[in-house]
């Protein structure tokens, strides 16, 4: 199948999948209780909460209750987030863009130390660098990300003070124009080498945090991956053409070890959507996971729909990207499903 039949048919399929999603998590969020505590206060009396039942329908089945739902969607309206105390559209813009600027480059941080010390580990097997490797992902990946950020966070903030928490200082980042959201990427945006250094400062720790089991895990199958192609006969057809070791590395071996850890680097993507819940609540990082968090312990049903949805939808996003790299570089998949 054509890489662009198969987009069709995958971008043809996502509202379904995303109606799917969509239903079994409202229905599952109603198990917990009805969500007018959310909007009633504790003065109201039974009269005037049945009357905030009946205003949103929250009187009526479950059914009646996800096709009013499904109707405001269709009309841009995610309901009211009683966390933020406003519209669900008008917090979750600067609520993705400061979860994704930091799964991005938590990923980013993910990707090139794992590649790297993966084709290390893979080229000097049972070597020094390969122990040193292989017990780096061990490490990273029985670490618990909550208890690592906590490591980071007593020598460098409390001792040291080199990095602070939030994700900005307030005057910093008021002086210049958000176009994205992202302020690391505003302040290139803006020419502001104060604000990019401040995004810095706040998204270091976070992200190498966020990171660090990801890592580990594109560390491990890169390495796997780098000792089995190192053993293929075209490896050693380069070398007998008299290539350099390190182009017989990077243009053959390393292009096809590349293969399978692609969808690893995919999966990963997804992990550190979720993970970034614990470094968010940590690092008191203002993006989707802290949101959540507290909608989740106040009952905040329309804030936890809105954070199913755009998950699922970045989750398969990146996962259909993820297929299309994979045909790009291996030219015998065929794409299909």
């Amino acid at each position: 199948m054509q890489v662009r039949d198969y987009l069709i048919r995958r971008l043809a399929l996502l509202p379904f999948i995303m109606l799917g999603v969509s239903i079994i998590v409202f229905t599952l969020t109603r198990f917990t209780g009805s969500p007018v505590g959310i909007y009633a206060t504790p003065n109201m009396t039974p009269d005037e909460v049945a009357a905030l039942e009946e205003r949103y329908l929250l009187d009526r089945p479950i059914p009646v209750q996800y096709l009013a739902w499904l109707g405001g969607l269709l009309r841009g309206d995610l309901g009211w987030s009683g966390v933020s105390v406003a519209p669900v559209t008008e917090v979750i813009g600067s609520k993705i863009a400061a979860t994704l600027e930091l799964a991005l480059a938590a990923g980013l941080i993910a990707v090139l130390a794992g590649i790297a010390l993966g084709t290390v580990a893979g080229v000097r097997r049972n070597r020094w660098p390969d122990h040193g490797a292989r017990f780096f992902s061990i490490l990273g990946a029985s670490t618990p990300t909550f208890w690592f950020g906590l490591l980071l966070l007593v020598p460098f903030y409390l001792w040291l003070g080199w990095f602070p928490l939030g994700r900005s200082t307030p005057e910093i980042y008021s002086s210049i124009s958000h176009f994205t959201g992202m302020y690391s990427l505003d302040a290139i945006l803006n020419g502001s080498p104060v604000a990019f250094l401040d995004a810095l400062r706040h998204l270091v720790l976070p992200a190498i945090v966020l990171g660090f089991g990801a890592m580990a895990i594109i560390v491990r199958m890169m390495r796997s991956s780098m000792v089995e192609a190192m053993s293929e006969e075209y490896v050693d057809a380069a070398r007998a053409k008299g290539l350099p070791e390190r182009l017989v590395i990077r243009r053959h071996a390393r292009r096809n070890a590349f293969v399978p850890t692609t969808t690893v680097i995919g999966l990963s993507f997804g992990f550190l959507l979720q993970g970034a819940v614990a470094v968010e609540l940590i690092f008191r990082w203002p993006g989707l996971g802290q949101w959540v968090t507290s909608a989740i312990l106040s009952g905040d049903q329309a804030t936890i729909m809105a954070y199913v949805l755009i998950t699922a939808f970045i989750f398969m996003t990146v996962n259909l990207a993820v297929d299309v790299a994979y045909a790009y570089l291996d030219r015998r998949v065929v794409l299909g499903g």
